[in-house]
C-alpha cells in the first residue's frame, strides 16, 4: 500500500530536520503580509509572501512524493469570514528518484479575504506550518499579522503578477474533454484521466487532488497520445473507511515546462 510509503518519507524528512534545526544559526525562511488593496465589493486582497535561501524550496497545496503541505491557521483573525488562497502555477523539482512540487526563492501567495463586517478593517493574523527543502528538510512555523484599512482600490503590482502567474483555466488552455474512470481495488479507487489539451511543453506532470475530505491521492503516471494526456493513480481513504468520490469535486493540474492548466471536474469515461 502506498500511503505508508508517503508517511514514512514524511517522517524521514522530519527526522532529518531535528538535528539540522539545532545546527541553524537562522531560519532559510523569511515571510511577510503585502497589504493589497479593498475590491469594489468589499472584499480585500492581501498576499503571503514567503522567501527562501538560496537553494531551499517550499511546497505547492499538493508537495509531490515527500513534500510537507502548508497548513493555514486564521483563527487569531479579527473581522474574517473568508479566505481564498490564489497558488501561482508551481514547478516540478526531482532529486533522487523523487519528486516534489512547490517553489524555489520566492513565493507570493494572494489572498482574496471576506469581512464579516464590510468596509470595516481585517486584523489579519496567520500561523503557518510549512515544509522547507534543501539537501536536508526543515519544519517551519511562521507568524504573520497586519492591519489592512486601506481603501485604495489600485492593485499592488507584486501581488497583481502573482495573481496572473496561476495556471490557465481549462477553457483558457483549449481542453476540450476531461475524463475519469473509477475501479475498485483491494485498498481503494484506481482513476484513470484522460485529458483533451494541447501540449503544456516538455515533461507534463499530472497531478489529481479529490476535493474531498479524508481523501488521499497517489502520485499519477502520465503519457501522452497525441491530444490525448492519460493519467493513471489510486484513491484512498483514511482510516479503510467508504470511499466516496465526488467527479465535479475533483481539480487535475497539468504542470508543463511552458505553462500550467487546472481543470475543475471530470465526466465518466
Amino acid at each position: 500500500m502506498k500511503i505508508p510509503h508517503l508517511l514514512s518519507a514524511l517522517v524521514t524528512c522530519l527526522t532529518l530536520a531535528l538535528p539540522a534545526a539545532a545546527q541553524q544559526s537562522g531560519s532559510p525562511l523569511r515571510g511577510d503580509l503585502l497589504t493589497g488593496w479593498q475590491q469594489a465589493d468589499g472584499r480585500r486582497v492581501a498576499a503571503i509572501r514567503l522567501r527562501m535561501a538560496p537553494g531551499w524550496k517550499t511546497y505547492w497545496r499538493s508537495p509531490g512524493d515527500a513534500g510537507i503541505p502548508p497548513e493555514f491557521d486564521w483563527s487569531g483573525s479579527d473581522n474574517l469570514a473568508d479566505v481564498a488562497i490564489t497558488w501561482p502555477a508551481p514547478k516540478v523539482f526531482d532529486q533522487g528518484g523523487v519528486s516534489s512540487i512547490g517553489y524555489a526563492r520566492e513565493v507570493i501567495l494572494p489572498l482574496t479575504l471576506t469581512p464579516r463586517r464590510a468596509g470595516q478593517p481585517v486584523a489579519l493574523d496567520v500561523e503557518i506550518d510549512l515544509g522547507v527543502c534543501s539537501d536536508i528538510c526543515l519544519p517551519q512555523t511562521v507568524q504573520l499579522n497586519a492591519l489592512l484599512d486601506s481603501s485604495s482600490q489600485q492593485p499592488t503590482p507584486a501581488i497583481a503578477a502573482a495573481i496572473a502567474a496561476r495556471p490557465y483555466s481549462g477553457a483558457d488552455a483549449g481542453v476540450k474533454r476531461a475524463t475519469c474512470r473509477l475501479r475498485p481495488t483491494a485498498e481503494g479507487l484506481s482513476i484513470e484521466t484522460r485529458l483533451t489539451l494541447p501540449p503544456a511543453g516538455g515533461k507534463e506532470t499530472v497531478v489529481i487532488e479529490p476535493g474531498t475530505a479524508g481523501l488521499w491521492m497517489s502520485a499519477t503516471d502520465s503519457q501522452r497520445r497525441g491530444d490525448t494526456l492519460i493519467s493513471t493513480g489510486e484513491l484512498f481513504a483514511e482510516n479503510g473507511r467508504a470511499l466516496a468520490l465526488d467527479r465535479s469535486a475533483i481539480r487535475i493540474t497539468v504542470i508543463g515546462q511552458k505553462h500550467s492548466v487546472e481543470i475543475k471536474g471530470c465526466t465518466p469515461a
